[in-house]
């Protein structure tokens, strides 16, 4: 790629690097569901979210590298757009996806719902017993419907535009170490227009305290 960008006659189909980088790595079809899996109704319509650990949503993206490209897959509090968890991985295996769900709730507790797509690796029944052993209640989108997961949506185009598009990833160990860096950041020093100009972590953590002073 870098050969060809040197080439003084090339014209790029796209206005801006990042651009014609998404052009050049076609996303791949993510999520798909299982025939024969259970598919739970959306949960969410109509409710307002507003303390941390009401609602978790998750959600699967594919990550551009320098030769091929690798699946990430994130947890995400609803109310404080906090990332809790993620995973990279070269298959879309339902294993990663179970150890960023692992991770979560070994971190920062339980939700009381969890809200994903109908993709196979969020209706497994490996994903699934998780979730009910947890008593955690299950909310699925409706399909092809992305708005019912909108605030992972915005985080994706987030993580893409301004860190996934602008590097060529050398392997999965160097673009979790460069994502890990980003989220972190995403979390405790950027401002949120939608959050009052707050971070992911201050909302969380402020609203925890608050639960915690009504018990």
């Amino acid at each position: 790629m870098s050969d060809h960008l040197r080439i003084p006659s090339t014209k790029l189909p796209c206005p801006n690097f990042g651009e014609y980088y998404k052009v050049l790595y076609k996303k791949p079809r993510l999520s798909e569901p299982h025939p024969g899996h259970k598919v739970y109704p959306y949960l969410l319509k109509n409710i307002n979210i507003t303390r941390a650990n009401e609602v978790w949503c998750s959600d699967i993206t594919y990550i551009p590298m320098a030769r091929g490209f690798c699946y990430l897959v994130a947890i995400m509090d609803w109310a404080s757009r906090k990332i809790l968890s993620f995973r990279l991985s070269n298959t879309l295996d339902v294993s990663f996806c179970i150890e960023a769900l692992e991770e979560a709730i070994y971190k920062y507790g339980k939700p009381d719902i969890f809200n994903t797509d109908q993709g196979s690796q969020f209706t497994s029944l490996e994903f699934i017993d998780i979730l009910l052993r947890n008593n955690i209640k299950i909310s699925m989108d409706g399909r092809n419907r992305w708005m019912d997961n909108i605030f992972i949506e915005r985080f994706w185009k987030t993580l893409k535009y301004q860190e996934v598009y602008l590097k060529a990833y050398e392997s999965i160990s160097h673009a979790r170490r460069e994502i890990a860096r980003f989220i972190d950041k995403y979390n405790t020093w950027r401002p949120h227009q939608g959050l009052n100009g707050r971070t992911p972590d201050e909302v969380y953590y402020e609203s925890l305290l608050k639960i915690k002073g009504t018990l």
